[in-house]
């Protein structure tokens, strides 16, 4: 059963104009993208700055409305429902993003923040549903009455991460959520959200510009350029055997210790 179903999806955006009598002109930010995301996917998105992710991340969480083409989400049409429609979707997709410090009100502590979205349905018991979300995310009980500002930034996305997971979401979307992060904790940031997927039975759509990391998360990848799929298929297949030219440029981009050996002794 597929979770997602997205057909012929067009987006654009008009520019502001340069003068009183010219019109902005128009940019093209998606070229009728189409796929289908069956039912607990570890679907990858990659592409390089400007490749339209970004833009299909929001259409796919409601969040913008497309120019044209049609996405399905659990078998229901939610293109250009108006937000009222969209309760049953703000539950059952929830979206990580890149930079948990922007994502997080800082006036709120952990707790306040995390119960927020579980307040608002009514949950029978917040109190204990916070505390599994912070045993699910590696952070201790006593994290929930401190502030976003005392945490660092792996921290501050193990929160952001349990927040998306309140409502007992079915779909993941996690928008470059290791791309701010040093080094050093982007395999834990990695490695957990791989473990909640399995736990929690979760449909996984990961985005990001370098492709060994999707590959490292991802059974499915879509290799996205100037608004359009130019490869999709299994993770491993597209890393070792890429059919496109730009997914070769994509994997001869990615560091290895070789070329950095190499350019240190250049």
């Amino acid at each position: 059963m597929n979770v997602i179903e997205v057909r012929d999806l067009r987006r654009v955006y008009r520019r502001p104009r340069t003068a009183l009598t010219t019109p902005g002109t128009q940019v093209e930010a998606l070229r009728g993208v189409s796929f289908d995301l069956p039912t607990r996917t570890r679907f990858g998105v990659v592409g390089e700055s400007g490749s339209g992710k970004s833009t299909l991340i929001r259409l796919l969480a409601a969040l913008d409305k497309p120019t044209s083409g049609t996405i399905s989400f659990q078998g229901e049409d939610i293109t250009g429902l108006p937000e009222r429609r969209l309760k049953f979707l703000r539950r059952e997709l929830q979206v990580v993003f890149q930079d948990p410090m922007g994502s997080l009100d800082p006036r709120m502590r952990v707790r306040d923040i995390i119960c927020e979205p579980l307040v608002a349905q009514g949950h029978s018991d917040p109190a204990g549903r916070l505390t599994e979300l912070l045993d699910a995310v590696g952070l201790p009980e006593r994290s929930a009455d401190r502030y976003p500002h005392q945490f660092s930034g792996g921290q501050r996305q193990r929160i952001s991460i349990a927040r998306a997971l309140a409502p007992n979401p079915s779909v993941l979307v996690a928008d470059e959520p290791v791309s701010a992060l040093d080094v050093s904790v982007r395999a834990q940031i990695l490695n957990l959200l791989a473990d909640l997927v399995e736990r929690f039975s979760l449909t996984l759509v990961f985005v990001s510009h370098d492709l060994s990391v999707v590959r490292h998360v991802c059974d499915t990848v879509a290799v996205m350029r100037s608004g359009e799929i130019v490869e999709m298929g299994a993770a491993e297949e597209i890393y070792e055997a890429p059919r496109h030219e730009y997914t070769r440029e994509l994997i001869a981009a990615v560091p290895t210790l070789r070329t950095a050996l190499r350019r240190f002794s250049e």
